[in-house]
């Protein structure tokens, strides 16, 4: 998707997000504001899966990640602090943001997440892609891991969310 078209069905893409991430209602308009400046980041990109009514089913986007950015400087600190500064510089040296993979809890488990993954990153310049996800068992953890993705930092805590999360990567081309 473009980011026009994406702009064009914000509210449709924010309310799967909250949806699939189990949210409350009103994280959908704190969101939003944010959704419109990633679009505005260097090597941006979104893909969306759809069902046969036009709705949209999943949704993912990135972007190249960069020193400044609220995310890079959170995961910076977390790696420094646990794993020291060559594994940070390392990680954190051209890499792909992986910023949102989200499929409807409806329509899970039928491929869309690694479908969207997979078109998301194929053609990505970097030379690695990040994600951040919360911690526990779940199926976008066994995403991950299958294809690839290892440990990067674990059970961290960004500032404003109390949920442990972790942090995972993997060299790319997939």
């Amino acid at each position: 998707m473009s980011a026009d078209e994406l702009r064009a069905r914000l509210p449709e893409a924010l309310s799967l997000y909250v949806t699939a991430m189990r949210y409350p209602t009103g994280t959908a308009e704190q969101r939003a504001p944010m959704w419109l400046a990633h679009m505005l980041r260097a090597d941006w990109r979104c893909v969306a899966a759809f069902d046969t009514d036009d709705q949209m089913v999943g949704v993912a986007y990135g972007y190249r990640g960069a020193a400044g950015q609220w995310w890079h400087e959170q995961v910076r600190r977390g790696i420094i602090e646990r794993s020291g500064v060559a594994l940070a510089e390392r990680w954190l040296d051209d890499y792909f943001e992986l910023t949102e993979v989200h499929v409807r809890p409806a329509n899970q488990g039928r491929g869309i997440g690694e479908e969207l993954l997979r078109r998301l990153l194929a053609g990505v310049r970097s030379s690695k892609v990040l994600l951040s996800t919360p911690e526990g068992p779940s199926r976008a953890w066994r995403l991950y891991y299958r294809l690839g993705f290892t440990d990067v930092l674990r059970h961290y805590r960004f500032t404003g969310d109390p949920r442990p999360f972790g942090v995972l990567g993997r060299v790319l081309p997939m």
